[in-house]
């Protein structure tokens, strides 16, 4: 999955922890009970040299294989005494064994060289928590996307009301979701201030999210701020334009409110296109109309934009006002 470089490594560092701490517990557990079973001690280094004894067994070159059975047999009589000691002292059988949180892959992370389901999950946890912390994302469900602040009556000639329009964004944000995949098509959120265009880009994150893809969430200023800084090494800085190209999915919203330098729109150009390029979805947001767009980027960035994004055109009044007459106890 196309998660960033900083949440592959803290979900690493995290799984280092656990099957450290695991490690240190069975260490105080196993010494405790040494401490009190002698017995158990040398038993418990007898077997586990196991595997050195067979090393010079098979280095000696004579009847390896008849003592390699006898060693076996040994062994087998070692585990049942060490057992019954354990059972005596009324412990489980596994007392002596490190408890991994995950006893599939042994909080490594991955199993013959493939993702183990518990460092998935540790991503898409981490993938959740670090677009949170940048966004109102547990707030922006479709659950919670109501219709109810978009009008019934249709305005300038439309012939579908604002709430019309928007419910069938709704659904479309919604089966967006349903067929979602790493080549899916990219999004273009167009309308007015306060339509509801970070809540449904955010809603779409959630699932997407918990599918198990790498979502990644930034206000377009805060983008360009944070590559002008690391590619100018200003506050040691380390993110790259691959930071926001490799992930599953891209979000960026507000398009359009960024100062607009070269840099910015070189930037913002490179992302774009690199992600169309490999065939990666991308939802854009912005609060500007297409006439307003085709002023402010090269024809070549709008056009790319424009020829990839399926078009999503907000109706309606600002929600957020509502919202806060609402709240205030004001009456419409």
């Amino acid at each position: 999955m196309g998660y960033n470089r900083e949440i592959y490594e803290k979900v690493q560092s995290n799984l280092f922890f656990l099957r450290s701490a695991a490690e240190k517990q069975m260490i105080r557990k196993r010494d405790s009970a040494f401490k009190l079973f002698p017995r158990l001690k040398s038993i418990y280094y007898e077997i586990n040299s196991t595997s050195l004894k067979i090393a010079k067994i098979i280095v000696s070159g004579s009847n390896a294989k008849e003592n390699i059975n006898k060693l076996k047999l040994n062994n087998e009589i070692l585990k049942k005494e060490l057992e019954e000691i354990l059972k005596n002292a009324n412990l489980p059988r596994d007392y002596l064994e490190v408890k991994y949180n995950c006893s599939i892959c042994e909080d490594r992370g991955f199993v013959n060289g493939v993702m183990c389901r518990c460092m998935r999950d540790m991503l898409k946890k981490e993938c959740y928590n670090d677009l949170n912390r940048l966004s109102p994302l547990s707030e922006s469900t479709f659950e919670n996307f109501s219709l109810k602040y978009y009008s019934d009556y249709c305005t300038d000639g439309s012939r579908y009301s604002p709430r019309e329009i928007m419910s069938s964004i709704l659904e479309s944000c919604k089966n967006y979701v349903k067929t979602f995949n790493k080549n899916s098509c990219s999004l273009l959120m167009i309308g007015a201030t306060g339509l509801g265009k970070t809540h449904l880009s955010l809603a779409i994150a959630n699932e997407i999210i918990k599918k198990g893809f790498g979502v990644i969430y930034g206000s377009t200023p805060n983008i360009v701020i944070k590559l002008e800084k690391s590619r100018f090494k200003i506050n040691n800085q380390i993110i790259n334009e691959e930071h926001f190209v490799d992930c599953d999915l891209l979000i960026l919203d507000d398009l359009g409110i960024e100062f607009s330098t070269v840099f910015s729109n070189a930037i913002l150009y490179n992302i774009i296109n690199s992600r169309i390029m490999i065939n990666k979805p991308t939802i854009i947001s912005t609060n500007l109309s297409l006439k307003q767009l085709e002023n402010s980027y090269t024809e070549r960035m709008v056009s790319r934009i424009m020829g990839n994004n399926m078009l999503l055109e907000f109706a309606g009044t600002d929600v957020r006002q509502k919202k806060f007459r609402e709240k205030m106890g004001y009456k419409e």
